[in-house]
């Protein structure tokens, strides 16, 4: 099989926009090849406007399955507490063929909003007796098959879960998949490397899942096991902060920083509730501060304080409750709108926000995912849109990725690329007829 030509008329490049791009891409699906200010060739794949497919850093999939489901009002205040407690039952009966089928799902709408890479945190392992699997990896390779099905690109983060709250507090039996301790924890990273490498580039990480469920040495541990990046959920909502103080008489960011080696190869997931102090601690050790606006508001989480930040910030999609890249990034910026009273938060002066928004969504999801995303050699990952949507009428550079994220969404894009094969075609993933088939069937086992 010979290499393939694309041509677009108009590609964000890693030094900025560039016109008339042509780019070479071998039978792997890798990008050898890229030339500005050249003409189409015969039998040249053409797009008006092309853009390296976005990081999606931080998704729990199985929770598609129970999107909606957690919007009845209960007899008191509602809260992330209460939203985990109705995960927990619906976690309790799922099998791996259907926790293939519902991450398929899950992906299959990644891709189709622009989501090229994901980071999955997966802290779904045992049977539904809590009983280890003979594979340590069973529920794992659902997840794989998952990606494979897809075409998605996979950062696998296995997460490691031992205990019911700070201070050593006990699991509850509701958190029986979850538990390990770090010799079987080790098991399942060693397992996975193997179950893993069948994607052509995957990457395998760790993920303490909080303070609350590991104890510091066994933080350490766990952090030390890993072969590529470390992920951790740190201060998400006001009562994880307050129970933290309680425990050790610091904040959970400070109480982290001093107690494990966070550098460049962390992500921070939701530091939502973080100090200045806290927010200059993390900027300065090189981590990845993770947000994901839609679940974030969904739970009512809280907003970050972005200007105090300053550091590497990058997105996800967390419970999947809604999936779409443009809107997870209009929320970001609009979340700061909100609490901030004033507008445009994250451009520089006379600078779009749209397109620092992209920009820094790639920049933080690739070092926090351990790929890089860029239209540059690598592999050939990349989303185009359809120049005719209305909201993309007469634009050019970074005007297309305001007119995308802040009017467009999702339903501008007409065509997504995974190592060189098309995935999503007229904005529509090539497999989703099939894949949402068996989804249904699936919710209606899991949900009757």
């Amino acid at each position: 099989m010979a290499d393939r030509h694309f041509h677009f008329g108009q590609a964000l490049l890693p030094d900025g926009w560039a016109d008339d791009v042509r780019v070479t891409v071998s039978e792997a699906g890798w990008i050898e090849h890229v030339r500005a200010g050249q003409p189409a060739e015969a039998g040249d794949e053409r797009a008006a406007i092309a853009l390296p497919g976005l990081p999606n850093l931080h998704s729990h999939a199985f929770q598609r399955g129970m999107a909606g489901l957690a919007e009845v009002a209960g007899n008191g205040p509602d809260s992330f507490w209460t939203w985990r407690a109705l995960m927990y039952r619906f976690v309790e009966r799922m099998t791996p063929d259907q926790l293939l089928a519902i991450a398929a799902m899950a992906y299959v709408e990644m891709l189709e909003t622009g989501f090229t890479r994901v980071g999955e945190f997966h802290y779904l392992h045992h049977d539904r007796d809590g009983a280890s699997y003979s594979d340590p990896a069973e529920l794992s390779r659902a997840i794989v098959e998952a990606a494979r099905e897809t075409g998605i690109a996979l950062t696998h983060l296995p997460v490691f879960y031992a205990q019911g709250g700070f201070g050593g507090q006990p699991a509850s039996e509701a958190q029986r998949r979850f538990l390990h301790d770090v010799d079987g924890f080790a098991r399942v990273v060693e397992a996975l490397g193997p179950v893993v490498a069948v994607l052509p580039d995957a990457v395998l990480g760790v993920a303490p899942h909080s303070l609350r469920a590991t104890t510091g040495e066994q933080l350490r541990a766990v952090a030390a096991l890993s072969p590529g990046p470390v992920h951790i959920h740190i201060a998400e909502q006001e009562k994880e902060v307050a129970d933290c103080l309680a425990w050790s008489g610091a904040r959970p960011v400070d109480w982290l920083l001093d107690h494990a080696s966070v550098g460049p190869d962390w992500c921070l997931v939701h530091a939502t509730h973080v100090t200045p102090e806290e927010a200059r601690r993390m900027r300065e050790a090189g981590a990845v501060a993770g947000f994901c606006p839609i679940t974030e508001a969904n739970l009512g989480d809280g907003i970050f304080p972005a200007e105090q930040f300053g550091g590497a910030i990058g997105i996800g999609s967390d419970s999947n409750v809604l999936i779409d890249a443009t809107e997870e990034l209009r929320l970001l910026e609009y979340g700061q709108r909100l609490a901030r009273r004033r507008r445009n938060l994250f451009a520089e002066p006379g600078g779009s926000t749209g397109g620092a928004l992209y920009r820094t969504a790639l920049a933080g999801g690739g070092q926090a995912l351990g790929a890089a995303s860029a239209i540059a050699q690598g592999p050939a990952d990349f989303v185009t849109l359809d120049m005719d949507h209305v909201s993309l009428a007469g634009r050019r550079g970074d005007a297309i990725l305001d007119g995308l994220i802040f009017a467009a969404g999702s339903r501008a894009i007409d065509g997504v690329w995974r190592r060189g094969r098309q995935v999503v075609r007229g904005g529509r993933h090539v497999e989703r007829e099939r894949i949402a088939a068996r989804y249904r069937c699936t919710l209606k086992d899991l949900l009757g």
